[in-house]
């Protein structure tokens, strides 16, 4: 019975997303599909690959057709395979830095609301001091320092991405921790934890998802800008920011090879953006016109 109540429990809610998105505008299930889609792709990578990732199959820049759909790259790597595995690298990277970011950005900003006080202060001027200092510039520095290796990619993007988060999770949970309910929890002394988990985030947490996806989509261009200079995934993973930049010659001949990277980047940008507006809209009360 149990197992029984699981499975309709499960159709239920599937049934209802998919109302849900049959109700959604076509751009946001547009966006819906696609991300849907690169999700797919970057689980089941290895299967949908007729190559490895880094194998060496054939000339130098051949063209498309063939045993290669796509070409091959600057080294004879096939170019559908490394897009591929691109996607589950520079997208999987980008969603574990962004989770990181969010983790330390958004808990800083909402302990500094609810504390307020010197703890408010000394974070505020922290970040501050870290968002005066341009990005891309600060992580190209910090990546020189301590090596490209993907941990330290995602530590450093991380940290200097969640400056943003802070500064976006402290303007909602000011507004929040001034409200009624909250003296009552503070009267009835509940925690600080307590408050801040079962008061202040429930009621943060759509702008909050939004910013993720809107943070999501800065954080993967910021990924791709490093490894196009260089800086970000290093050979022979495929990365498609790198894949632009040993392609780029191509270019000169005529050949849009270099730009098939580049407009993944772009398709998935769109979508997360298609979906974050739906997703703002809706959670904003108003409205469709018809």
């Amino acid at each position: 019975m149990i197992g029984v109540g699981k499975i309709s429990g499960a159709g239920a809610l599937s049934g209802a997303a998919w109302r849900e998105f049959r109700k959604a505008p076509f751009t946001a299930q547009f966006g819906l599909a696609v991300i849907v889609f690169y999700i797919l792709v970057a689980v089941f990578a290895p299967f949908l690959t007729p190559y490895a990732e880094s194998e060496i199959v054939g000339s130098e820049f051949e063209v498309w057709g063939g045993d290669f759909p796509l070409g091959t790259d600057n080294l004879g790597r096939d170019m559908l395979t490394r897009l591929i595995y691109g996607a589950r690298n520079t997208v999987g990277i980008a969603f574990v830095t962004t989770l990181l970011a969010f983790l330390l950005g958004g808990g800083g900003g909402i302990m500094a609301a609810v504390l307020g006080g010197w703890p408010d202060q000394v974070l505020s001027r922290v970040v501050d001091v870290l968002m005066s200092i341009p990005q891309l510039i600060f992580a190209m520095l910090l990546l020189t320092i301590f090596g490209t290796s993907i941990p330290v990619l995602i530590l450093v993007i991380g940290v200097l991405d969640s400056t943003r988060v802070f500064r976006i999770a402290r303007a909602v949970s000011v507004n929040v921790v001034v409200m009624d309910f909250i003296e009552s929890a503070r009267l009835r002394g509940e925690g600080v934890p307590w408050i801040t988990l079962r008061e202040v985030l429930p009621n943060i947490m759509p702008p909050l998802v939004a910013e993720f996806g809107l943070r999501f989509c800065f954080v993967f261009l910021t990924i791709s800008s490093l490894s196009f200079l260089g800086l970000g995934l290093q050979p022979p993973t495929a990365d498609w920011g790198s894949m632009v930049r040993d392609n780029a010659t191509l270019i000169t001949f005529g050949d849009i090879t270099p730009l098939l990277p580049a407009a993944a980047i772009a398709i998935l940008t769109i979508a997360v953006n298609f979906v974050v507006d739906w997703f703002l809209h809706k959670t904003s009360g108003l409205k469709d016109e018809h």
